[in-house]
């Protein structure tokens, strides 16, 4: 009961933190001119991602390494799943209509090229240079490669989408003061980081606690448990932009914080002094990972067709990303 308990303290302090988080996000997105889409792929993905990132680690250093990869892969899968809960709380319209930016469209595709790595690491023969696989450093180059081309993709764009009455551009906020320095908006967004991070490290050790003394299985405790509570953050964030009309900062942060969820996997992989981490998980695994890689698609198919208004108010792709979820976590929970 106790572990419960506090799991239940830790989730509402990463809870509480990221909310705080996207408010300071979307001013300093309004004050240095970089963009919701970007800053929330960016600096609001990688900070809410924060404390799954420690818990990657914790593990990696533990020698469990299944817990560390199920952590990072099953919460991109549990982020993606969240847009559709923010899509039906936006009831004006389909949200990824609504949110149409070009960056997050290339961060999907920038996620599938990143989800495909570990799976051709796994299939790979096992190399290790100094106990770490080639494919944590390609996962670091691409994701920097991406970075850079989503800003510049920002900036010059080659296609735009087509505005509608439903769409919600990104515009600065009227009573945000643009002509002022964001220094102390970060300031206080790393202090959020490093209470999120030591949240993060209290997580990794309910899981290892869980795992041990309940008998789960390193994927079930990792996709299902440590994975959803670090991954809080990002449904707080994504339902506050979503109700201050954020819609490319609550998209974006999603996506993003999922690409630098692939991250978890170089970190892991250094953490991990038994070899190459893709070579040490379960093929339970790589279950989520192929969840994570199909869920991905359907976002960005979403984003796309950019349905105007699905039934019942979501978008059918928000449906499908729902259904997906629920239908691994039931094949999880028969695998064990």
């Amino acid at each position: 009961m106790l572990l419960f308990a506090l799991g239940g303290v830790t989730a509402l302090v990463i809870m509480v933190s990221g909310l705080r988080m996207t408010a300071l996000a979307d001013r300093i997105a309004d004050r240095t001119g970089l963009g919701e889409a970007l800053i929330g792929g960016v600096l609001l993905g990688a900070a809410t991602s924060f404390s799954g990132t420690i818990v990657s680690l914790t593990a990696a250093l533990d020698g469990r390494a299944s817990l560390a990869f199920s952590n990072g892969i099953g919460g991109i899968a549990a982020q993606t799943a969240f847009l559709a809960i923010a899509d039906l709380l936006y009831r004006r319209a389909n949200l990824e209509h609504a949110a149409a930016e070009l960056a997050n469209v290339f961060q999907c595709g920038l996620l599938l090229l990143l989800l495909s790595v570990p799976f051709a690491a796994y299939a790979a023969p096992e190399i290790a240079v100094l106990g770490i696989h080639p494919a944590s450093l390609i996962l670091v180059i691409v994701y920097g490669f991406g970075v850079v081309a989503t800003s510049r993709l920002r900036q010059s764009p080659m296609w735009r989408p087509v505005h509608t009455a439903e769409t919600r551009d990104d515009t600065a906020d009227e009573e945000d003061e643009s002509d002022k320095p964001a220094r102390g908006l970060v300031a206080q967004f790393l202090i959020l980081m490093l209470i999120m991070g030591c949240a993060g490290w209290l997580v990794s050790q309910l899981g290892a606690q869980l795992i041990d003394r309940l008998g789960l299985s390193a994927s079930l405790a990792g996709a299902l448990i440590t994975a959803v509570i670090t991954s809080l953050p990002e449904l707080v964030t994504t339902l506050a932009a979503v109700r201050r009309g954020a819609l490319q900062l609550a998209v974006g942060g999603i996506i993003g914080g999922n690409t630098f969820d692939t991250l978890f996997l170089t970190i892991s992989d250094i953490g991990y002094r038994d070899g190459s981490i893709y070579h040490a998980i379960a093929r339970t695994d790589l279950f989520w990972l192929a969840v994570a890689m199909l869920m991905t698609g359907v976002l960005m198919l979403g984003l796309l067709y950019r349905e105007k208004q699905g039934p019942a108010g979501i978008g059918r792709e928000s449906l499908l990303l729902l259904t997906i979820y629920l239908a691994a976590i039931a094949v999880q929970a028969i695998l064990g």
